[in-house]
């Protein structure tokens, strides 16, 4: 019922998720993404567990085989999951329980992979890597969205549209850019809206945040007159 796509960029260390799906509210299970640790999709007959699980394996040393290989030693639903996992060193697992709805599967390259069930095709796994690919020009959020529309436009979730999701991370315990579409009628064309949104004042205010190895801006003057400099109102 779902396909997502997890991509890396070696150059600036960032990780991101983009999924999208015919059920609501996909952002709050489906995605994770921890900077220097990996990016982690769990689809299908969702288990919501494979995510904190996978990511506490793959913080504490395990690849991403292994660690998929022990979530799915412990679930007795494995066959009915679908699973992959991208870490921050570019190594991909992927797994496509037996019990999947039709179309299932996955694909992958260097540094990305997508995967998805319940789908129109195979080309719609295919038109989305195809399209990642393809536009290496792109800063990686607006490369990832542009390759889930390709899949969209390959047909996406047999079921139609509902919900969508971005994260992406790079440095810091939270994400650089989290947005969720929960239920609307084209939820990749409202997550490009939001990324837009995001770009004339959240992506310049997010840089004064405190982070992993600076205290933060926390002097409100000096913020107002960079905004301001960056043509933010």
């Amino acid at each position: 019922m779902t396909w997502s796509l997890l991509a890396h960029d070696p150059q600036s260390g960032e990780l991101g998720v983009i999924v999208a799906t015919r059920f609501f509210a996909v952002g709050a299970l489906c995605p994770r993404v921890e900077a220097g640790v990996a990016a982690l999709a769990t689809q299908a007959l969702i288990n919501p567990l494979y995510a904190p699980r996978g990511m506490a394996l793959l913080r504490d040393g395990a690849g991403p085989d292994e660690a998929l290989a022990a979530l799915l030693d412990a679930d007795a639903g494995r066959e009915a999951r679908q699973c992959h996992i991208l870490a921050a060193d570019g190594r991909i697992a992927q797994h496509t329980g037996s019990d999947c709805v039709p179309w299932c599967g996955a694909v992958s390259a260097p540094n990305v992979s997508v995967a998805g069930n319940m789908l129109a095709g195979p080309r719609v796994v295919e038109d989305t890597l195809a399209a990642f690919l393809a536009a290496e020009h792109l800063p990686l959020d607006l490369r990832m969205i542009q390759a889930m529309e390709a899949g969209e436009a390959a047909g996406g979730d047999s079921r139609g549209k509902q919900s969508a999701a971005l994260v992406v991370a790079s440095s810091n315990p939270y994400p650089d850019l989290d947005l969720r579409v929960d239920d609307h009628a084209d939820p990749l064309a409202e997550l490009r809206r939001l990324h837009g949104v995001a770009q004339e004042r959240f992506v310049h205010f997010r840089r004064f945040l405190p982070g992993a190895d600076h205290p933060g801006v926390f002097d409100r003057g000096v913020i107002a007159a960079a905004l301001k400099a960056a043509g933010v109102a």
